[in-house]
């Protein structure tokens, strides 16, 4: 093995690149610990980073609450329905922009990073999803945003470098049409950047709160993320527990319990999907940083 000399710079980089570290990582730390450590403990800071007196009281509210397991319900279908739209869009319009025989794609491209810069506001897009009949459906969650600019320009930034031109030439000369090209040759040739997409697309979908705030009135159709707006923001916490069993002090420990339960519930499907497709990501954004 070849030895490396460290130099001052190596040294002090690596120190604060281990800070960052310490720093981004104590929050998920302290979490995940404070939702299975005892309130009492929480409150009174005694736990600061390892989990103290482990009790599940948190996880035991959150999962016995119907509108937690039903935003959950709501927000898997949401992400998996709205990310494989958004996927799908997302391909069929980047892989013509990409094609240099594709007529007229330089004007198309110009007119859709237009909507980048310019859009017509919150009350334009409501009247049209009110006027389309989509409000108090998941339609007017996954419709308005079936597809992102940015992210076109990643997916044809890709199929532009990584595809060669010479082997869809070939295909062609074998009498291989555009679609045969795309589903057969293009998209195996092009999991990692696909990948990418599903990871923009779903953690999107997954923290999206905003719209269902604005298109949605009835609680059975509410993602996730209301239910915990109304716990975290608006101390709705009454609803999962019951005030007249214990004292104020404690009814406050375990409001706190089940607010660190909540976080580490509604954030686990992305803890878990991120390690998988991290590698992806990291590449993802370093096409469209260096060739977008």
């Amino acid at each position: 093995m070849k030895k490396r000399n460290f130099s001052l710079f190596d040294v002090i980089n690596g120190s604060i690149l281990a800070i960052i570290c310490l720093i981004v990582l104590y929050p998920l730390v302290f979490v995940i610990s404070a939702s299975i450590s005892n309130p009492a403990e929480v409150v009174s800071g005694n736990m600061w980073l390892w989990p103290v007196d482990i009790t599940l009281y948190g996880y035991e509210r959150v999962f016995s609450n119907s509108d937690i397991l039903t935003g959950y319900t709501n927000t898997i279908i949401y992400t998996t329905v709205g990310t494989a739209i958004n996927v799908a869009m997302t391909i069929l319009a980047a892989y013509p922009l990409a094609r240099p025989n594709f007529p007229g794609r330089n004007i198309i491209m110009a007119l859709i990073v237009f909507t980048m810069f310019f859009g017509g506001g919150l009350i334009p897009t409501y009247m049209v999803v009110r006027e389309l009949g989509m409000t108090n459906t998941m339609w007017a969650l996954i419709i308005p945003n079936a597809v992102s600019v940015y992210n076109i320009i990643i997916m044809r930034t890709y199929f532009q470098s990584s595809i060669p031109g010479e082997l869809l030439e070939a295909a062609e000369i074998d009498g291989s049409a555009d679609f045969r090209n795309l589903f057969q040759i293009v998209l195996p040739l092009s999991i990692p950047i696909i990948a990418v997409m599903v990871l923009f697309y779903a953690v999107g979908h997954w923290n999206s709160y905003f719209s269902a705030l604005i298109y949605l009135t009835d609680r059975s159709l509410y993602p996730l993320q209301l239910f915990m707006r109304e716990i975290l923001i608006q101390g709705q916490m009454e609803e999962m527990i019951n005030p007249a069993d214990t004292s104020h002090s404690e009814t406050i420990m375990n409001e706190e319990a089940v607010k660190y339960a909540i976080i580490v519930v509604a954030n686990l499907p992305i803890f878990l999907l991120y390690p998988f497709l991290q590698k992806y990501f990291v590449k993802g954004v370093m096409i469209g940083a260096l060739k977008g």
